[in-house]
């Protein structure tokens, strides 16, 4: 069997508000919880429990999951101004006239 060999390079990642994505799915989780608490006997009677536990479930993982995102976003912020400081320093100290006895000997 042959190796498979990607013919093209895989394009860049989508960035999209993801901390707001996973707020509103966390927020659905709860909601659709409490909305399934006051049939919690209709559900047990029928043996179909899991499903308010399932959304209960998703609301704490995905409270989880907005701590990582946030996380997540903090450290692309921070690499995003370290690179830009970087940058910055890197024009300034390419633009700033050599410093008397640095230059050519002639």
């Amino acid at each position: 069997m042959a190796k498979w060999i990607a013919k093209h390079e895989a394009p860049e990642p989508l960035e999209g508000p993801v901390v707001a994505t996973v707020t509103g799915g966390t927020i659905l989780w709860f909601a659709l919880f409490l909305v399934q608490l006051p049939f919690y006997g209709w559900f047990a009677d029928r043996g179909q429990l899991w499903w308010v536990w399932t959304c209960a479930a998703g609301g704490f993982l995905g409270l989880i999951g907005i701590w990582y995102v946030r996380g997540r976003e903090a450290a692309l912020a921070r690499h995003a101004a370290e690179r830009d400081e970087e940058a910055a320093r890197a024009d300034r100290a390419a633009q700033a006239p050599p410093e008397p006895g640095t230059g050519p000997q002639g």
